[in-house]
């Protein structure tokens, strides 16, 4: 039996597999399985032009919006990519010792594995390796996010059966079709759940003049998101808060479900747009198969309501949600970190 590159360093510190997303991080340890999930977030202090971190992830997104002009809190990833590396890095280094605890604090740096788009150029996955590395990492490897989403969704990769998994994160939508370990195709647009809230900020002062924050729209997307408009949504409202932007003061509306949807509806035809393109470049065999399959959906999109249902009435596929959507790519990673099974799915960064 092959040994894992893992296993040539027992003794090494607790190794990682990380989901850097855009909006969430998710940190899976070796041997322990998922366990930390935070925004990708950090809130910096600005002093004399010397910056320093406050705090980083939950306690940095309570910060987004209402910070006073020397603190910003910054999202260091931007459409799936690092936007920010210094920023980036800090952020890593938190969570890998967050996630490591005292285990790590004795040990060498850990090897991690992290989920990258299957889009990303070289100079951005070069961006990625080199914050990690600059991080602790002693060792980078990096996994297309399809294939890590695939894996943790428990799809028959490694088998000569052809599967498909679409990716909705925060920053890009993820489309693969993978056999026997390896990308058949893949295709990746910059669409998720970033361009979801920004829709909802625009329909809302277009429409309403007024003027809501990230954090209010994402919640709105979770309370009323849907990716199709049906009869009846006009009864399921909710109360959201901002300024007038004609008047200038503070204010509240009551807004429906069928205002969302219709706000959300460019977004999710452009999801649809990618599926249905990267169907009509999947091999005619492969194809045989996902008709069998279906295709798998993840990410934190997934969870749109509605949204399966829509990409079925597309493609004329069934379509379903995995278990645990939002820690998929994580889980795949993970996998990829412990199991020899999986190590060709691995680049080295």
């Amino acid at each position: 039996m092959r040994m894992s590159f893992i296993d040539l360093f027992p003794f090494a510190s607790s190794d990682l597999a990380i989901d850097l997303g855009t909006a969430n991080t998710v940190v899976y340890v070796r041997d322990q399985g998922i366990v930390l999930a935070e925004p990708s977030v950090v809130a910096v202090q600005t002093t004399n032009g010397i910056s320093r971190v406050l705090s980083v992830g939950n306690d940095a997104k309570l910060m987004m919006g209402k910070t006073p002009d020397d603190i910003r809190a910054v999202r260091p990833l931007r459409e799936g990519v690092i936007a920010d590396i210094e920023v980036a890095e800090q952020m890593i280094k938190h969570f890998i010792r967050k996630a490591q605890g005292r285990r790590g604090k004795m040990r060498g740096g850990p090897e991690i594995v992290i989920g990258v788009p299957s889009g990303s150029t070289k100079v951005e996955r070069r961006a990625i390796r080199d914050a990690a590395s600059n991080a602790g990492a002693r060792k980078v490897w990096l996994i297309d996010e399809p294939m890590a989403a695939a894996i943790g969704a428990n799809l028959p990769v490694i088998h000569p059966v052809g599967s498909m998994v679409v990716d909705i994160g925060g920053g890009t939508t993820e489309v693969g079709v993978i056999s026997i370990c390896g990308m058949t195709m893949s295709m990746s647009a910059r669409v998720g759940g970033d361009k979801m809230d920004d829709a909802i900020t625009s329909y809302v002062r277009r429409t309403h003049n007024l003027l809501i924050g990230e954090s209010t729209a994402e919640r709105v997307k979770t309370h009323l998101g849907s990716a199709r408009i049906e009869r009846g949504m006009e009864k399921l409202t909710a109360v959201i808060k901002g300024r007038d932007i004609v008047r200038g003061v503070p204010t509240e509306i009551t807004i429906n479900q069928a205002e969302i949807a219709e706000a959300l509806s460019e977004a999710v035809g452009q999801i649809v747009a990618v599926v249905r393109s990267a169907l009509e470049s999947t091999p005619p065999e492969i194809a045989a198969d996902i008709i069998e399959g279906g295709i798998v959906m993840t990410g934190g999109g997934s969870l749109l309501s509605g949204i399966d249902r829509v990409i079925s009435d597309a493609t004329g596929l069934p379509v379903k949600v995995a278990e645990n959507p939002l820690n998929c790519v994580a889980f795949g990673a993970g996998r990829a970190l412990e199991d020899p099974a999986y190590q060709g799915v691995l680049h080295a960064a």
